[in-house]
């Protein structure tokens, strides 16, 4: 019970395949008291039960695209539960129509949306969590070796993870002297409703399946407790690290 008497609040819960699950589900098992934030009213309705499972009755809307609303979203949690110990941010973006072909063909419209979404919502949740960690805390991301290697199809979700993964260094940084530890998980590929999005994801998943040293793709739990212990004290000498969690498969090269 790693988390016993620690709450916080968890960002892109979209259904149980969600990565955001896995995190909850250990979370949860480890003591953890868990807020959640959703896009939409949709969205709110869509994931209500699944909070409900976790002790969350009250989900709080959060478009991390407008402006203001992730200001507004950790005042109401601050006023419905006090200072929080930790935020899991689980939340990416881009048009599936511009996830295959040639990445020099992306819009200028879906960069800047995918990027603003994907990897400046980081930075902001980070600006207005730290203020509801006056004693410290821990603030965890996703990410993907796409960062670093070409893998088809992944295109600008890429560029916007590198970018995502250089704001966890700084963010890291300005957030050290105050306690707070900023961190991210590169995790495999794994089968969630927005790897659906990336052209022939599951030839991908079968290659790094056969490639890896565990002859297995990286699973929810696998990811779910690697990030319960980022957001423990048993992780309060790491932060500002990009941590692979996928099965081995970055260590032979198996990707493009």
């Amino acid at each position: 019970m790693i988390m016993q008497g620690k709450k916080g609040l968890i960002m892109g819960l979209a259904n149980k395949f969600s990565i955001a699950y896995g995190i909850a589900e250990s979370l949860n098992r480890q003591g953890a008291g868990l807020l959640f934030t959703t896009q939409t009213e949709y969205f709110r309705n869509k994931i209500s039960d699944i909070a409900a499972d976790f002790g969350c009755t009250d989900v709080t809307l959060c478009d991390v695209a407008i402006d203001g609303q992730i200001e507004v979203a950790f005042d109401e949690i601050l006023t419905k539960v006090g200072p929080i110990d930790f935020v899991a941010h689980s939340i990416a973006f881009s048009d599936k129509n511009e996830l295959t072909g040639k990445y020099c063909n992306t819009s200028r419209a879906n960069f800047l949306n995918a990027m603003n979404i994907s990897c400046y919502s980081f930075t902001e949740v980070c600006r207005h969590a730290a203020k509801l960690m006056p004693n410290g805390g821990s603030i965890v991301t996703l990410t993907y070796y796409g960062s670093e290697k070409v893998v088809p199809n992944y295109n600008v979700m890429a560029l916007a993870k590198s970018a995502l993964e250089t704001s966890v260094r700084y963010l890291a940084n300005d957030l050290g002297p105050g306690g707070i530890r900023v961190n991210a998980i590169s995790a495999g590929p794994i089968k969630t409703l927005a790897a659906s999005g990336v052209g022939e994801f599951s030839k991908i998943l079968e290659y790094d399946r056969q490639r890896s040293p565990m002859k297995r793709n990286v699973t929810q739990k696998d990811i779910g407790d690697a990030c319960t212990f980022l957001l423990s004290d048993l992780a309060s000498g790491i932060t500002g690290e990009i941590v692979h969690v996928d099965c081995g498969t970055n260590i032979i090269g198996t990707h493009f």
